[in-house]
């Protein structure tokens, strides 16, 4: 890559990227890029708003934004199953809860948050009152009934629920839909590929390459992390194991699924029969 012009590249600041970004630790490959660490809706917002070239964004801003942007293949975050770190957490079990119930969206990923509001009002039939408020269990529970939370947070309050009800919400999706559950993907802007397509596919293929390593070196990425996490080892590597990181056509259907049950709720349209447009010749099981 020309070091001169290194693409600027996002970097989700959660424990579930870790084996994402491992292998781009280990070859060097960090040298060639511009990194930017944040929340998943900060990194979302600036993909979108062109100040960075390639990065992960939520499903929910990227299918608002489909139209300037070109799917990567892999990685991604997605689950096939429970997942452990995106959760509705409620004081009393689901079936207790009032019809209209206070919920926070205590979340920094727009695309949990409209899973928690599809599930708690299409699949249970509630008329929830949201509010939203800081990430955490303690602001998100203070005058609220339940709170969606995901990340590092959610998969502490997995391990250790303290009374409370946890409700897994890709496990949810997987029971209603039969499909995978993509939180989030990686996309290049379209001008930024036209532009400089070779540097994009050194990234893609870094990114590729970075989470194949990770699966080989699992017993090395789960001891790295279990030296400045709050879990461990045994919890880690179950969490490692859940996350999925590619697009294979199982999760591209679950993708669809997604656009289409979330059109309602926000400015989002169902995909067309062709899409989602990529940067690769096509999805990378």
């Amino acid at each position: 890559m020309n070091i001169a012009r290194r693409p600027r590249v996002g970097h989700i600041a959660f424990l579930n990227c870790l084996p994402i970004y491992w292998g781009l630790a280990r070859t060097g490959a960090l040298l060639d890029v511009d990194l930017h660490r944040a929340a998943p809706d900060e990194l979302s917002r600036r993909l979108v708003a062109g100040d960075l070239d390639i990065g992960p964004i939520t499903l929910v801003e990227y299918l608002r934004n489909a139209d300037d942007l070109l799917l990567i293949p892999d990685p991604a975050v997605a689950a096939d199953g429970p997942v452990l770190s995106v959760n509705l957490v409620t004081r009393a079990p689901l079936a207790e809860l009032p019809d209209a119930p206070r919920v926070s969206l205590a979340s920094t990923s727009r695309t949990g948050v409209l899973l928690g509001r599809m599930l708690l009002e299409d699949r249970y039939g509630r008329k929830p009152e949201y509010a939203v408020t800081a990430p955490d269990l303690g602001s998100a529970l203070k005058d609220a009934d339940a709170a969606v939370l995901i990340g590092d947070e959610a998969l502490r309050v997995h391990h250790d629920p303290d009374g409370l009800h946890v409700l897994d919400l890709a496990a949810e999706w997987k029971d209603w839909t039969s499909l995978p559950m993509v939180f989030a993907v990686w996309a290049v802007r379209r001008d930024y590929a036209e532009a400089h397509p070779g540097l994009v596919k050194d990234v893609h293929l870094a990114f590729r390459d970075s989470v194949q390593r990770s699966r080989e070196e699992i017993d090395e990425v789960v001891a790295s992390a279990a030296r400045w996490e709050p879990f461990p080892p045994a919890a880690l590597a179950e969490y490692f194991e859940r996350l999925q990181f590619g697009l294979s056509e199982r999760h591209l259907a679950g993708l669809r699924e997604f656009a289409s049950r979330a059109s309602r709720y926000a400015d989002i349209a169902p995909l067309r029969a062709d899409g989602p447009a990529f940067f690769a010749t096509g999805p990378v099981s």
